[in-house]
């Protein structure tokens, strides 16, 4: 009884030894191996478990935005039509490729990286990464254009910057201290000229890109008051903000929500680009310094799935945006 029991023990003993053994080795042998696992091939699937829920918080998190798309485009479909054609479809076709492209680059970067290619892991990740630069750049020029021509999302849509200047004015003026002017018609009681700062809230298609203001009053006697004169040309400010599609009258209203979503959408996605190329980034040093290889490319693996969903996104976007006209 005694010799089973030293027997035992002796047995436990040495099995804790190899099992402290076992994590020495992990720390020694494998230093990309964290202490919480047991094996890189746990840590891979936990990692790859991990990334997939991060994934799926993202695809909820655009679903929302991809919803308010929906039940815009269905209560106002012809604001959708009319508005596509501000788009630049080449453009965004241009970016489209471009990210299909650094999708592939990014997939070649993970397999080079699982068959020990360091040169070739370098390669593809900075292709990928310019890639990213690529389609931020023709986004900005896409942007600068949209924004110069009044494109833009909320009521401002409808007010040329040349007209919000001409308003910023005559409200400076308005709380400016003046006496009220007055003038004489049928009607002996005086009355005041109403300020032509305030403008009412009017259908949003029968806005143009000027205001105008009254014609002119009776006078006393019933004779009709002079014609306004001519309005003067524009100047060279207002020459150089044109805002053809204030003067467009097939405008249905509330042209301004496809703006407002489509800023928010791609906008949104721009954002996750970004930070694709940070994370692009921190892989091709890590890569550099020799980190990868066919036993440890977990995180070339999980950075390449974040910027494949980058793509698909944006595979949906293009679409959605630019090919509905």
């Amino acid at each position: 009884m005694s010799t089973t029991l030293s027997h035992a023990h002796d047995q436990h003993g040495h099995g804790s030894h190899g099992t402290g053994h076992g994590h020495d080795s992990h720390g020694h042998h494998d230093p990309n191996l964290a202490h919480h696992f047991d094996s890189m091939g746990q840590q891979f699937d936990s990692a790859k478990l991990g990334i997939w829920l991060f994934l799926a918080t993202e695809v909820l998190f655009f679903g929302g935005l991809f919803a308010a798309y929906c039940i815009l485009r269905m209560r106002h479909p012809d604001v959708f039509s009319y508005a596509s054609h501000y788009l630049d479809t080449i453009m965004g076709g241009i970016n489209t490729c471009v990210l299909i492209v650094s999708s592939l680059t990014m997939a070649l970067a993970v397999r080079y990286a699982q068959t020990d290619n360091r040169r070739g892991l370098i390669a593809c990740l900075v292709l990928t990464f310019m890639g990213a630069i690529g389609f931020l750049v023709i986004k900005y020029f896409e942007y600068s254009h949209k924004i110069h021509e009044n494109l833009v999302w909320g009521t401002s849509f409808y007010v040329p910057p040349h007209d919000a200047e001409g308003d910023a004015e005559r409200a400076a003026l308005k709380t400016a201290p003046a006496a009220a002017t007055t003038l004489t018609v049928k009607d002996p009681a005086p009355f005041a000229v109403p300020e032509l700062a305030a403008k009412p809230p009017v259908d949003a298609s029968a806005v143009k890109s000027a205001s105008r203001g009254p014609t002119g009053i009776a006078r006393a006697d019933g004779t009709p008051a002079p014609a306004a004169a001519a309005e003067p040309a524009p100047a060279a400010a207002e020459l150089a903000h044109p805002s053809t599609h204030l003067e467009d009258p097939a405008m249905p209203p509330n042209t301004h929500l496809f703006f407002a979503i489509y800023y928010a959408m791609t906008g949104l996605h721009g954002i996750h680009v970004l930070a694709g190329m940070a994370i692009l980034a921190w892989l091709t040093w890590r890569a550099v310094r020799g980190d990868f290889s066919s036993k440890n490319f977990t995180a070339v693996d999980t950075g390449g799935l974040y910027w494949h969903i980058v793509d698909l996104i944006w595979i949906f976007l293009f679409p959605l945006f630019y090919l509905i006209h």
